[in-house]
């Protein structure tokens, strides 16, 4: 007994640490958000005067928030689509044996290992209607930052292959743990390779897809970066996303409890997208495996 209470006291000494890093960085503000979304707040962000839900009742009578709402779905609409779609697809093509597999395959994981700030300014001058090289190279004349439907589609497109180098080497791991001999197996029953794709494939990759499409709709709800570099939430309200109004409302309008509380709406969200990602992938498992 004495010995079990020694394993246990140890065990919760390694763990102690990343519970009070937890506690203080991610419990903690949370829970000091959900405190300041009821106050109005000074412009240095103290809490001055206790108003309640009033807050929240204003944010969803605001137009400007509504709109965020619609763009922010659109934007990881766009993002997980793509960026889901183009790490497949990559993953699926590194699978075949052919000269150069090794320099094709680390230009596809390139993406995630550079920063979205930075990449966010090269696209900048990429896009540029005036000098900017796309327009150059198709010889045509977009406003690509300028447009407001293009802004959207030109920062969803930069996010999405932001993400596509980290999908694409979760993908081709999942592709190699497929064992061959069921590829084998369905050749000799005269399976062609759609149904290869479709019967073996597919249904092998539903874990770890599931997985890569739940990060992906995490981060696009949180992406900023990008957003506020290229476009600054425009033109007009374009690009405005929840994030991107959260931190315009706190730090340029110094409406601290409200931004706050548009904080605790975007929790809201995007818990409620993953609870529903949960439910309709009912526990991650393969078709294999039910």
């Amino acid at each position: 007994m004495n010995s079990k209470n020694k394993y246990t006291k140890s065990a919760y000494s390694y763990i102690m640490p990343a519970m009070v890093g937890f506690l203080v960085f991610t419990f903690y503000p949370f829970i000091k958000t959900i405190y300041r979304s009821l106050f109005l707040t000074d412009r240095m962000g103290n809490s001055n005067l206790f108003i309640g839900l009033e807050n929240y009742t204003t944010l969803f009578t605001s137009p400007s928030f509504y709109n965020s709402l619609v763009v922010t779905f659109m934007y990881v609409l766009i993002v997980v689509l793509v960026g889901v779609g183009l790490g497949f697809m990559t993953a699926l093509l590194c699978q075949r044996s052919f000269p150069g597999i090794k320099i094709f395959s680390a230009a596809y994981s390139l993406p995630m290992a550079i920063a979205s700030s930075g990449m966010a300014l090269v696209f900048k001058v990429m896009l540029n209607r005036s000098i900017g090289a796309l327009n150059l190279i198709f010889g045509s004349d977009i406003s690509w930052l300028e447009d407001p439907t293009m802004a959207l589609i030109s920062v969803s497109v930069l996010t999405a292959w932001l993400n596509s180098g980290m999908n694409f080497l979760y993908l081709s791991a999942g592709l190699a743990a497929i064992d061959a001999s069921l590829y084998e197996s369905a050749s000799i029953d005269g399976a062609n390779g759609f149904q290869k794709f479709r019967y073996i494939t597919l249904p092998s990759l539903k874990p770890i897809m599931f997985f890569v499409i739940v990060t992906n709709v995490i981060n696009a709800f949180q992406s900023f970066a990008q957003i506020k570099l290229l476009t600054m939430g425009g033109p007009g309200e374009s690009t405005n996303v929840i994030v991107h109004d959260i931190y315009k409302n706190a730090f340029e309008n110094y409406k601290y409890g409200y931004a706050s509380a548009e904080s605790i709406v975007l929790f809201f969200i995007v818990m409620i997208f993953t609870i529903i990602l949960f439910k309709t992938n009912r526990g991650g498992k393969s078709l294999a495996e039910r």
